[in-house]
């Protein structure tokens, strides 16, 4: 005979009885725990403990969902710059973008502890897996970047790259390159949202419908206003819409995405240090989109030190989103509350529509 911790939270066994068959087919079996049904549980969920476990995600994790960002949109922006020939928007932003997307895959290394797990994801695409499409999507991204920014880097150095022969190669695919970059770049920036939303984390699966464009518009910000602080104001027009489209976008998909919220799931959003992310968010992506505003239809020093101080505030903005909205689903795990009052309104909502024969209604 074993014993547990929790054992002391077992309720008692009813005695057995002669001949009875369980659960299993086998005379004696008995259920262990009677069937829960969730409009039976209180606030405390089973005992008090939670009923979902949070992931072993920690801080690296949220970087990795920061620098994605950072790497799809300045992705998006590089392909742009290709297209309308500005030469040194280009330049800095499939830097950019291939910067970002190696300390991104260097941060979720971390957290993976080993290297070769990632090589390990690398060995399937499943299409309904957001984490193995999003790898695909990563290693896709990052060797067409990677290849653009590499003839970017050749140029800069007069063509002193030890490239021998592959250089006309390199000169021929580079275009082809850069615009494979762009085309991944929004889904890199938004694939994360959709891992977070598939999971039972109540915070993340109650934004699973408006996190992707909330997503989208933080790293639309973020790109921008790297661009900002990189890059002359004379080619950084398109950088400026784009930031300024994105702090559009980010507030009020923001605002829509909590209003449409359950209103208790949303509760980890606006509390602790997720609420402070959060709301600092909104306040720097203003500042910096009235900056970028301010700083557009001016020359010399002054539109150099607004744009990147308005650029900085754009990044920190968009950095302040993603860790808020990874802490605010990981704090939901620990309260069963966060699980178990939304799952009692969506079961009265359901019976209130009449629904009462599914596997839900039914339990």
């Amino acid at each position: 005979m074993t014993s547990s911790e929790f054992d002391q939270f077992r309720p008692p066994r009813p005695p057995r009885k002669k001949g009875r068959r369980g659960a299993g087919g086998r005379r004696g079996d008995e259920l262990m725990v009677p069937d829960a049904q969730v409009e039976h549980l209180g606030a405390d969920g089973y005992y008090g403990h939670p009923v979902v476990k949070a992931p072993p995600w920690e801080t690296p994790v949220g970087a990795y969902l920061v620098l994605g960002g950072v790497a799809g949109g300045s992705g998006l922006l590089a392909a742009g710059a290709q297209l309308t020939g500005r030469k040194a928007l280009r330049r800095n932003a499939r830097l950019a973008g291939l910067t970002a997307a190696g300390a991104g895959a260097l941060a979720l290394v971390a957290d993976l502890g080993r290297p070769e797990r990632f090589l390990h994801m690398m060995r399937t695409f499943k299409v309904t897996s957001p984490m193995s499409v999003g790898s695909w999507i990563l290693m896709g991204f990052s060797g067409a970047v990677g290849v653009a920014a590499a003839s970017e880097v050749d140029r800069m150095l007069g063509g002193r790259l030890p490239l021998g022969g592959l250089r006309p190669l390199l000169r021929a695919v580079e275009p082809a390159a850069g615009l494979g970059a762009g085309a991944l770049g929004a889904p890199l920036a938004a694939y994360t949202a959709v891992l977070l939303g598939d999971t039972a984390m109540p915070t993340w699966n109650a934004m699973h419908r408006d996190l992707p464009f909330v997503f989208v518009s933080s790293a639309s910000l973020a790109a921008g206003g790297l661009a900002l602080i990189t890059t002359p104001a004379a080619e950084a027009g398109p950088a400026r819409n784009l930031a300024v489209l994105g702090v559009l976008g980010d507030v009020v998909a923001t605002r829509v995405m909590e209003h449409r919220m359950d209103p208790v799931a949303a509760e980890p959003l606006r509390e602790g240090r997720p609420g402070a992310l959060m709301r600092w968010s909104e306040r720097l992506a203003i500042v910096g989109g009235a900056g970028a505003l301010v700083s557009g239809g001016r020359g010399g020093r002054f539109a150099r030190v607004a744009a990147a101080l308005s650029g900085a505030a754009l990044v920190g903005a968009s950095a302040c989103t993603r860790f808020g909205v990874f802490h605010a689903g990981i704090d939901s795990a620990a309260d069963p509350r966060y699980t178990i009052e939304p799952q009692k309104r969506r079961l009265a909502e359901r019976r209130a529509r009449g629904v009462t024969d599914d596997s839900i209604t039914g339990l």
